[in-house]
């Protein structure tokens, strides 16, 4: 079974990772920074020796980011950033793997990621693909 994990983040996020100071969360240093994308590279390859990475992918920051919406019927397009408060999505891996709880023990690695001491607001989502529209379960 195929399961896409969702990673999150914010704008502040994003800044804070590129060292701009940021209220209320903490300012990553390039060796923060060095230290998240050598343990990220470890995981992917981890992941692809196991035979169990299909795809994976980090996105820009939210300031470069669209959203269309419809209103009264019309498309409205919105440029980012987005309320510092609403969480976007940061990254993404699909992965194959035998069960759920392997998912699950793929995406806690995520949570593991090193960066600034007082880092505590990560999310991961985990979700079954549907590989057909016969495996939706609405």
């Amino acid at each position: 079974m195929k399961y896409l994990i969702l990673a999150y983040g914010s704008q502040r996020d994003y800044d804070a990772m590129a060292g701009r100071p940021t209220e209320g969360g903490p300012t990553w240093t390039p060796s923060d920074f060095e230290a998240m994308g050598a343990y990220m590279t470890k995981l992917n390859n981890d992941l692809a020796e196991s035979g169990e990475l299909v795809e994976t992918r980090g996105l820009t920051a939210p300031v470069h980011a669209r959203r269309l919406q419809l209103r009264d019927g019309a498309p409205v397009v919105t440029d980012g950033p987005y309320a510092e408060t609403q969480e976007v999505l940061a990254g993404y891996w699909v992965v194959e793997c035998d069960s759920y709880d392997r998912a699950t023990e793929i995406a806690a690695r995520l949570l593991q990621v090193p960066g600034p001491a007082d880092i505590t607001n990560a999310v991961i989502d985990i979700r079954p693909v549907a590989e057909s529209r016969h495996e939706m379960d609405l």
